[in-house]
Order: C-alpha cells, then structure tokens, then sequence
C-alpha cells in the first residue's frame, strides 16, 4: 500500500508541476548595453586588459601615499619653522637681558646687595725689586 501511494502522489505532483517560462528581458538600448553586447569590450579583451588596470590602480594609490606624505611634510616643515623663529626671539631676548645685566651699573646695584662696594681709589702699580744676591 505505501508503494502504490507514493506513486500516485508522484503522479499527481507531476501533473500539477507546470513551469513558467519567463519572456525574455529586452535591455535597454544605450551606449553601456551597445558597448557590451555589440562585441567592441569582450570578457576575453576585460580578461586580457585586467593586469593593466591593475597596475593603474597601484600607481593612483601610490599617487595618493605620496601627496598625503607631502602634505605632513609640508605641515611638519611649517611647524618647525614656526619654532625656530620662537627660539630665535627667546635667544635675542636673553642675549639682550644679559647684555643689560652686565653693565657697570647693573653689577654694582646687584653687589652692593651682597655688600659690596665699588672701589673709589684708582688701583695701585705693583713693582717688584730685584734684589742684588749673588746666586
């Protein structure tokens, strides 16, 4: 009984399968259709062309590496420029505060806090004698 019914089930399901046909799609007529089904770009001529695009490709990423390291150089460039002409007004600067702290005046002033005083006598001629020994 099982045998004879799984028959008949197939019997029906072969009946009631019927299958669509779908029509066929019409493309559209522009120039990517034209250009792809009238034969001018092939897969055999895309195959053959692709190591080609390939090495565009690396070219236009390496095009794009160098200016984008271009650019941080350029603003690293900036940068230290910018420091440099900071350090140059900090040393001009400095040297002009020393220059004033080491006159006369300035170092007086900063003695006398420490108790030190400007001699007023002009400084003395030390002269040795010989002295006439017979060695």
């Amino acid at each position: 009984m099982t045998n004879r019914l799984r028959t008949e089930i197939q019997e029906e399901e072969e009946v009631e399968e019927v299958i669509e046909e779908r029509p066929a799609r019409e493309l559209p007529d522009n120039f990517f259709t034209q250009l792809f089904t009238r034969g001018f770009l092939t897969t055999e001529k895309a195959t053959n062309a692709l190591p080609f695009v390939l090495f565009l490709a690396f070219l236009g990423m390496v095009y794009i590496g160098n200016m984008h390291y271009a650019e941080k150089s350029v603003r690293e460039i900036d940068a230290l420029t910018k420091e440099v002409k900071e350090l140059g007004w900090d040393y001009k600067s400095t040297k002009a505060d020393m220059a004033f702290k080491s006159t006369l005046t300035e170092v007086a002033k900063r003695a006398d806090t420490l108790g030190l005083s400007q001699s007023v006598d002009p400084p003395g001629k030390i002269t040795v004698k010989e002295v006439a020994d017979g060695n």
